[in-house]
């Protein structure tokens, strides 16, 4: 999936703080954005393996969200908003396409890495690649919510991601060409 989709499940993780603490929850939203974005910091490395810990992530993610329910503190929420939506970007890749540079063509069986198992996840292809149309409408969909329940600049901040996201997925086929001719590699089908 895009970063940005990730980016956006994470601040609908940081809207859910309008149920029990709405003075957080415009805070919220921006620290969900960034845990939902953070695991994408591996794309210049080996991605879904670097920074994506599917089961340690998830682990740590009910530790804080434990931790967080007790204490209730501003501090320890935003934490475990944080932690959630961090934990969320590896699980949810495995719904995802594999790791190739052009996974429409789903030569991947990488999905994400188990850093617990030892072992790379199959990709599911419930959206079948990064960018693909399916994953646009989902980036809309999540952040439908989280736009109700913000306003302004953060608002606004949202909806530029949302369309980032749409026009990305317009032009994503094409980029993996030009990226290719420009690393000079042969086109594909050759």
């Amino acid at each position: 999936m895009m970063t940005t989709t990730h980016a956006l499940v994470g601040a609908l993780v940081g809207a859910t703080t309008a149920a029990y603490a709405p003075e957080l929850t415009p805070t919220a939203v921006a620290v969900g954005f960034l845990g939902g974005a953070l695991p994408d910091a591996d794309l210049a490395g080996t991605h879904r393996r670097s920074t994506h810990y599917p089961v340690w992530g998830a682990a740590a993610a009910t530790v804080v969200v434990g931790i967080a329910a007790l204490i209730a503190s501003p501090a320890a929420i935003l934490l475990a908003v944080f932690s959630v939506a961090a934990a969320l970007h590896p699980l949810s890749d495995v719904f995802g396409g594999g790791v190739e540079r052009r996974p429409w063509e789903a030569t991947s069986e990488r999905g994400v890495y188990n850093h617990a198992g030892g072992y790379w996840v199959r990709p599911r292809r419930w959206v079948r690649y990064s960018g693909a149309p399916e994953d646009a409408g989902l980036a809309a969909g999540v952040a439908v919510p989280v736009l109700f329940l913000t306003g302004g600049q953060l608002r606004d901040a949202l909806l530029v991601v949302v369309l980032v996201s749409c026009v990305f997925a317009l032009v994503r086929r094409r980029i993996a060409g030009v990226t290719g001719r420009l690393l000079g590699e042969a086109p594909a089908g050759t």
